[in-house]
């Protein structure tokens, strides 16, 4: 509303434009996985990931509708958030793409509930698919943490449409120990 009460009128946003805008939102770099009904493993490059709180441990990220793997997301009861290193371009690639074997020639092992965990990722959150809300063409998909791991890697993180580095406070990254902290399943 304007000073005097009447409603300001708005352009119309333009979505090339809002994006690049969206870009000067510096992100880290993921792939999140899970396993289809038939038990194959599926993953998708995402950069929508936020925490979303410590007590109990949440965190969120959202998919496309559109996106070929959707039905395997929302039919699983666990997915796994693997946070890239700055090495990992390649895999952020590979997941990005649509269709063909994103799993060939790339590293990873079971997790809890046989979800599919990348190896020498910055770190890897096992989640439990608690809640799922609409969001416009996408869906948001929060889960519960049940595993986590911290690699000793620096993260992969994007920017204006594209790869950089952290220039500040990588090194603490990768001089960080190897933990693992298990928590109790639900």
């Amino acid at each position: 509303m304007n000073p005097a009460g009447s409603p300001m009128s708005q352009a119309p946003i333009d979505p090339a434009l809002l994006r690049r805008a969206l870009g000067a939102f510096v992100t880290g770099v993921t792939v999140v996985t899970t396993r289809t009904s038939a038990g194959d493993p599926v993953g998708i490059t995402v950069n929508s990931f936020n925490t979303v709180s410590l007590s109990p441990p949440l965190v969120l990220w959202s998919l496309s509708l559109r996106a070929a793997s959707f039905d395997a997301f929302v039919q699983s009861t666990h997915f796994v958030v693997n946070v890239l290193g700055a090495h990992q371009i390649p895999v952020s690639e590979r997941f990005a793409m649509t269709g063909g074997d994103k799993f060939s020639g790339v590293a990873w092992r079971k997790t809890l509930a046989d979800m599919p965990l990348l190896d020498g990722t910055a770190a890897s959150f096992t989640c439990r698919n608690v809640h799922r809300f609409p969001g416009g063409d996408h869906l948001i998909f929060v889960g519960e943490v049940v595993a986590f791991e911290q690699g000793v890697c620096a993260p992969l993180v994007y920017a204006n449409g594209g790869y950089t580095e952290l220039r500040d406070g990588s090194d603490a990254a990768r001089s960080a120990d190897k933990s693992r902290n298990m928590l109790a399943s639900r």
